[in-house]
């Protein structure tokens, strides 16, 4: 299926059962680079199972996702090659220092030498750890973990990312510095996240897709979302479109 070059990231009619349960019904997507856009909904609205089969983890039961114009489905290799993915309880090597830990990943995308070492400082200072780089992960806070999570997503500096509550864990002013660095790759990057942070949509992204029931009821900028209440506030919006209270 053809892509527009400016979709770094396109999702075609996704569909997900588990049992009787249809978790995700034909959702279907568009993040050009330069733009982050949220994905909300309430608890198992279907938000985490999209993003899984968008990043190649969970098979589909139909559609497809394309990453900087690669298939999911068909050229899985390249499109994750292309893609940075932080999980929702992203999974760490405890043994191994943070330091070892991006080098690892960063041999799994081809890095060596001289550019694998500028890629590891690059995304550990971004993801301030640079302090805590020769620790051990196991020894670190749950804060430090997600952010060595993030800097393993970023260290190959994909075109796309795909953020599932990238701030759960951290403190308030690790949280302020997560949403600056998500503003300043968005410049570059196509990021789809998400999270249960209005204030955080609202500080961030261009967009916000509301997910209901396992399908998107809502695409809109936050503002337009808001406004879809009368006391414009993008909690009332949420609130009122998820129980079918506002016009979608």
């Amino acid at each position: 299926m053809p892509v527009d070059a400016r979709d770094a990231l396109k999702v075609e009619n996704l569909s997900r059962s588990f049992g009787s349960r249809q978790a995700v019904r034909k959702v279907s997507l568009r993040v050009a680079r330069g733009e982050t856009v949220a994905i909300m909904g309430p608890n198992g609205a279907g938000k985490s199972t999209t993003l899984r089969m968008i990043a190649g983890y969970l098979e589909p039961d139909e559609g497809d996702a394309w990453i900087n114009g690669a298939s999911i489905q068909s050229d899985r290799t390249r499109a994750q090659l292309a893609l940075g993915y932080l999980a929702e309880g992203a999974p760490l090597y405890l043994d191994l220092s943070a330091k070892d830990f991006l080098a690892f990943l960063a041999r799994t995308h081809g890095l060596r030498g001289g550019e694998a070492k500028q890629a590891i400082g690059r995304a550990a200072e971004d993801a301030a750890i640079t302090d805590v780089l020769l620790r051990p992960i196991e020894t670190l806070s749950k804060g430090y973990r997600r952010r060595v999570a993030l800097a393993g997503a970023i260290v190959h500096d994909p075109p796309v990312l795909i953020l599932d509550e990238p701030t759960d864990g951290l403190d308030p002013n690790q949280k302020i510095a997560m949403r600056g660095l998500i503003k300043r790759m968005g410049e570059a990057k196509a990021i789809l996240i998400s999270t249960h942070q209005l204030d955080e949509v609202e500080a961030m992204c261009s967009r916000a897709i509301l997910i209901d029931g396992g399908r998107i009821i809502a695409d809109s900028t936050p503002a337009e979302l808001a406004g879809r209440t009368p006391g414009g506030r993008l909690e009332d919006a949420f609130h009122a479109l998820t129980r079918g209270e506002a016009a979608a």
